[in-house]
């Protein structure tokens, strides 16, 4: 009697390992992203820092002086507001995507992409037009450490958004609800999908940031 063998089904070595860099991916995605909001807050933490120990001394009464004109609170109530409001669009719009709806999430980001960078072109202004120089008091020291690197930090996120909705444009609508036909077509829906998944995380803590500055450069001082 003769034996026969056949070879078990299986994934091609191609496609093992496609899958293992695209698990790599994923995995990077959300780690990067996690990481970078734990380097923002030591950075963002700095400041802080630096804002509470300098008010507390207030050597020389030089934390924030009686005649120290302070920064504009329309300018900065309104950039605060911005970038809040462009973080709830991307949040609210990032469940359409879900469930499928592709063109909801463009327009959304779309919105949310103009309200960034209109907080990004208002806090250039203000940082031209501030009625203090950077040594003026600890206060105005403080102010024009943190707000630069903010500004730059927010631009970058903007960037970010910008290239999303970039390589959104090439994938099927239908791709966000059913299974596409090859593994590459998955692999590259589920990589966006995690892309943009950690910018709204990553957004939404820059939004948060943006409140906690607003109070107390804004308002406590």
């Amino acid at each position: 009697m003769t034996q026969t063998s056949a070879e078990p089904a299986g994934l091609s070595p191609e496609a093992e390992e496609a899958g293992f860099y695209h698990e790599a991916a994923l995995n990077a995605t959300w780690t990067g992203a996690r990481l970078a909001m734990g380097a923002l807050s030591f950075g963002f933490g700095a400041f802080v820092f630096a804002y509470f120990y300098l008010r507390s001394l207030n050597s020389h009464g030089r934390w924030y002086p009686s005649t120290l004109t302070g920064p504009h609170l329309w300018a900065g109530t309104l950039i605060m507001g911005l970038i809040v409001v462009s973080a709830a669009v991307q949040t609210a719009v990032l469940q359409r995507i879900k469930a499928g709806h592709k063109t909801a999430w463009q327009r959304g980001a779309l919105v949310a992409l103009v309200l960034g960078l209109a907080a990004v072109g208002l806090q250039i202004w203000e940082l031209l037009n501030l009625p203090f120089f950077p040594g003026a008091a600890g206060f105005a020291s403080v102010f024009t450490g943190f707000y630069p690197v903010y500004l730059v930090i927010a631009l970058m996120a903007m960037i970010w958004l910008e290239m999303l909705i970039m390589r959104c444009r090439p994938i099927a609508e239908i791709s966000f609800v059913e299974q596409p036909p090859t593994f590459v077509e998955a692999f590259a829906v589920q990589r966006f999908q995690a892309a943009l998944s950690a910018f709204t995380v990553v957004w939404n803590y820059l939004a948060a940031t943006a409140v906690v500055a607003w109070v107390l450069f804004y308002l406590v001082h």
